[in-house]
């Protein structure tokens, strides 16, 4: 198999392994978008993503490691999903 498909799959198997905790847990996902729109809200210094994963990691079964560099391609797709979500909602305001 190439690289290319076994990092698929990799990516692939870890947003299986996500979803299926959304699905147990349906509060992750509403805990994970407050977080991000308060975090969006806020002005601060860093990485406002690096914040947006240390505090659901801290706040729910959902571990994002704290270095953005250690972070996956499915931490990163759902990172840049809140946001988008966040951001849509903010338009429609």
């Amino acid at each position: 198999m190439a690289s290319s498909e076994i990092q698929k799959t990799r990516v692939i198997n870890e947003l299986r392994g996500f979803i299926k905790k959304l699905l147990q847990d349906p509060k992750i996902l509403e805990q994970s978008l407050d977080i991000t729109r308060r975090q969006l809200g806020e002005p601060g210094e860093g990485d406002v993503m690096a914040r947006i994963a240390n505090e659901i990691s801290d706040t729910t079964s959902v571990h994002i490691p704290d270095d953005p560099q250690e972070h996956s391609e499915a931490d990163r797709l759902f990172l840049e999903l809140l946001k988008e979500v966040v951001k849509e909602e903010q338009a429609l305001y």
